[in-house]
Order: C-alpha cells, then structure tokens, then sequence
C-alpha cells in the first residue's frame, strides 16, 4: 500500500491532501497518482504531486504511532 501527498493550488490558497493508492510496486504508485493529478486538474483547482511512499498504516493515528513520538 502507498499514500501519495498532492498539493493543490485554487488562486492563492494552496493546501495538501493525501490518497492511498492501490499498486503493486511503488513506480506503479507513482504513475497512478501522476495519472490522477492530470485528471483532478481540469476545473479550477490545480493538483500537484508531491510525493509518493510505501505505507503500512498510512493516515492512521494509533498507539503504535504514538509510541513512536514518545507519548
């Protein structure tokens, strides 16, 4: 599993958002996410990829990752 980061530009304002992406290698992963960047931009909000890594628990917030930062 992968979580791909995409920036995302309307005007001004710029935000991230974050996607899980389903792939069996990680340049299969960025392919993807390059692929849904292109098609997400067609209105008004720009996507931009920033990244793409290997994650086994991506956007979860659990004891485990709490351990990890010495809580």
């Amino acid at each position: 599993m992968y979580m791909a980061e995409f920036k995302l530009r309307f005007g001004d304002m710029k935000w991230y958002v974050r996607r899980i992406v389903e792939a069996p290698s990680l340049e299969e992963a960025e392919k993807m996410a390059k692929r849904y960047a292109e098609l997400m931009s067609r209105g008004e909000v720009k996507w931009e990829l920033s990244y793409v890594i290997e994650s086994a628990r991506p956007l979860l917030i659990g004891k485990e990752e709490l351990e990890k930062l010495g809580a």
